[in-house]
């Protein structure tokens, strides 16, 4: 296992690194909408998906991954009226490519968050 570790997207706020890759695949953990400080960004659910998005795309960089790798998403929502706002970040995050995607509705997430999104990625 090879722990992936970058200091452009924040640090675990638990026991737990930020993906792990074994073999050809790469395991990101949960992003929520922190900087790399672990600042929490305020705001509505597009300013807290493209945050995720920004911090999943530099694990990916730091794991030398691309997005066109990622073979599923799951994403956690707090709200699935929003659904429509994610659903763009995620057309503009991705492009053409169309991983497999969960999307589940939960009670609450870490620190008031809206919304958090998991990679598994494909680097064979």
């Amino acid at each position: 296992m090879n722990i992936i570790h970058t200091n452009q997207a924040p640090a675990a706020i638990g026991p737990y690194s930020q993906a792990v890759e074994v073999g050809p695949f790469l395991y990101t953990s949960g992003q929520i909408p922190l900087t790399p400080r672990g600042e929490f960004v305020e705001g509505g659910i597009d300013v807290q998906v493209k945050q995720v998005f920004a911090n999943l795309d530099a694990v990916l960089t730091e794991a030398k991954a691309a997005r066109n790798q990622v073979v599923k998403a799951t994403i956690f929502m707090t709200n699935l009226q929003d659904f429509g706002v994610v659903n763009t970040a995620c057309e503009e995050f991705f492009g053409d490519h169309k991983p497999a995607r969960s999307t589940v509705q939960v009670a609450a997430l870490p620190r008031g968050a809206q919304v958090e999104i998991e990679l598994v990625v494909y680097k064979g």
